[in-house]
């Protein structure tokens, strides 16, 4: 009896999400009105993530760079585009000369075209979280093992799944602001990949550490725009509100600690060393060695997260 209560709860859940789900991108494409197969695409990712290495371990890496210049390069711009297309959607709508802090997000518009536009553009933004599985694909056939951790697989399987649940139910408001911002960053991140693919670019990539810094300021500032508007009582679903709460913090956690390890500590490591090194007059032809190379440059991870 207690297990169908259970089980009835459930179902009463599920029916009432069903109802409350934005009427416009009810038949999208992977807009069904459950997330199985968005599920099943995530499983499937980590699987490939967790056995691929495996597979690839006594096989020859791939020579993917002319894939990958096309590759990166088609993510710039399509971050770019969506970048503009949202800010211009939520201008459109109006919510600029409103509180920008607070932008109501309204359902009862569906033939709005205004509305619909900016609630297209999501769909895009969360369609490319799909697309951007393909950087761990080239991770593994490259078998870059060290940069597939957990932070890496956590936030691409999260920000699918996450947007699948916005574009499904909250196509508008408040969301234009995070989603502006990531794709910002990610116009940044994927211009670095797509010259870092051209081997006679990578000695001029001096900004690397960079990138993981606007990734940082940009769950900041997501997260006090969320927080702001938690408490002010913005007329927005409080539960969206909350999942991006705690996934912001979750992700100023990881990228935190990831930079923390990728350049603090690093530094402090090179630093001794070079110290180190100075007193023991250790000398490469006429060049003092710095951590063992003799350019000054590492040749560790490349420092930048979500790749």
């Amino acid at each position: 009896m207690y297990n169908n209560s259970i089980v009835s709860s459930i179902l009463l859940a599920y029916e009432e999400g069903k109802a409350t789900r934005d009427p416009r991108t009810r038949h999208w494409l992977l807009l069904d009105d459950n997330p199985l197969h968005v599920w099943i695409i995530t499983a499937l990712y980590i699987a490939f993530a967790t056995i691929g290495p495996k597979v690839m371990q006594n096989r020859k890496p791939f020579n993917l760079q002319t894939f990958m210049v096309v590759y990166n390069f088609g993510l710039v711009f399509m971050s770019l585009y969506m970048m503009i297309e949202i800010i211009a959607s939520a201008y459109d709508i109006g919510y600029f000369n409103e509180d920008p802090w607070c932008c109501t997000y309204n359902q009862n518009t569906p033939k709005n075209p205004k509305e619909l536009r900016i609630a297209k553009v999501f769909w895009w933004y969360f369609f490319s979280k799909l697309l951007e599985f393909m950087d761990t694909v080239l991770m593994v056939l490259r078998k870059k093992n060290d940069q597939i951790t957990f932070l890496h697989v956590y936030h691409h399987s999260s920000m699918f799944n996450i947007w699948w649940w916005v574009t499904t139910y909250l196509p508008g408001g408040q969301s234009w602001f995070s989603s502006s911002l990531n794709c910002s960053v990610h116009v940044v991140m994927y211009l670095y990949y797509a010259l870092a693919a051209i081997p006679s670019m990578r000695s001029k990539l001096w900004w690397k550490k960079y990138i993981t810094k606007y990734q940082l300021v940009q769950f900041v500032l997501i997260l006090y725009h969320t927080l702001q508007t938690t408490y002010t009582g913005c007329d927005y679903p409080m539960w969206g509100q909350y999942l991006l709460t705690g996934y912001m913090i979750s992700m100023l956690v990881l990228f935190g600690n990831f930079y923390l390890n990728a350049y603090i500590k690093r530094r402090r490591v090179g630093l001794a060393k070079k110290s180190e090194d100075s007193t023991n007059g250790v000398i490469n032809n006429g060049v003092h060695k710095t951590n063992g190379h003799s350019n000054g440059h590492s040749n560790g991870r490349t420092g930048v997260v979500s790749r």
